[in-house]
C-alpha cells in the first residue's frame, strides 16, 4: 500500500539525499518542497520583488508555477517552464530563502500546491513543515539532525561539485542564521512533530541513513496492508 514519507529536519541535514533515496528505492515520486521556496526567491531577485511589500509579493505570486521533471536520473526544478536546479542552488538564493519563506503568502500557496501533488500518495517530501503543516497525516514522518559543523563541511563539498565558490565561515553563518529563523518564524516553524521519528546522521553514511529509513518505511506500509 501506498503511504506518504514526510521528511523535515534543519538546513543541511540531507533531507533532499534522503528523500530521493526512499523515492528510488520504493519507486515513489520526490517532492523537493525546499527547491519550490528557492524558486519562489529566485523569481522575487530576479525580478526585483520587493517582498517586504504583502502587495507586490501577492502580484509575484501569481505569476509563478513551479513543478519537477528527472533529467537523466535527477530532478529538476522548473520555474515558469525553465530549469532553475542550478541557480536556485547559488548562495544569492540561500542568503534570502529563509525569510522569503517566513512569509504567509508564500507558505499558502506553496503548501497549496504540495499537498495538490500528494493527494495521489506514493510520495516521498521533505522541508521543514511537512509533518507539521502539509502532510500531518503522513504514515511516516521522519526528523532529521546533525552537528553544524558536519552540516557545514557537507553543503561545501556540494556547493563545489556544482563549481559554485563559496566560504565555509560564509556557509557556517548561513546555516545558523536559516535555523534560527525557520525555527522562530511565526508562520509554520520548525518543529519536530510529536509522531516523528528522529534521525541524528552526523556519524551515518548515507548508505546508512537510507538503510534505517527503509526499515521504518517497510513497516509502516505492512502495518498499513494489516490495517485493511
Amino acid at each position: 500500500m501506498s503511504i506518504i514519507i514526510a521528511i523535515d529536519g534543519h538546513s543541511s541535514c540531507g533531507k533532499s539525499t534522503l528523500a530521493k533515496g526512499l523515492a528510488k528505492a520504493l519507486h515513489y515520486a520526490y517532492l523537493d518542497t525546499g527547491a519550490m521556496y528557492r524558486a519562489v526567491t529566485l523569481y522575487f531577485i530576479d525580478h526585483h520583488i520587493d517582498y517586504n511589500d504583502p502587495l507586490a509579493v501577492e502580484e509575484a505570486l501569481k505569476q509563478i508555477a513551479i513543478h519537477f521533471e528527472r533529467i537523466d536520473g535527477k530532478n529538476h526544478t522548473f520555474l515558469n517552464g525553465q530549469d532553475v536546479e542550478h541557480e536556485i542552488r547559488e548562495m544569492r538564493v540561500s542568503e534570502h530563502v529563509s525569510p522569503v519563506s517566513t512569509i504567509s503568502a508564500v507558505r499558502r500557496a506553496m503548501v497549496a500546491q504540495q499537498k495538490a501533488m500528494g493527494r495521489r500518495r506514493g510520495i516521498v517530501a521533505d522541508g521543514r513543515d511537512i509533518g507539521t503543516v502539509v502532510f500531518p497525516d503522513a504514515e511516516l514522518k521522519i526528523f532529521l539532525t546533525a552537528d553544524v559543523d558536519v552540516r557545514t563541511s557537507r553543503r561545501h563539498l556540494e556547493l563545489a561539485a556544482k563549481g559554485i565558490d563559496a566560504e565555509w565561515d560564509d556557509i557556517r553563518r548561513n546555516l545558523i542564521e536559516r535555523d534560527h529563523i525557520d525555527s522562530s518564524r511565526a508562520d509554520s516553524p520548525l518543529r519536530r512533530s510529536d509522531d516523528a521519528i528522529v534521525i541524528d546522521n552526523t556519524l551515518l553514511s548515507e548508505e546508512q541513513q537510507l538503510e534505517q529509513a527503509l526499515k521504518l518505511a517497510t513497516e509502516r506500509m505492512e502495518l498499513q496492508v494489516s490495517r485493511q
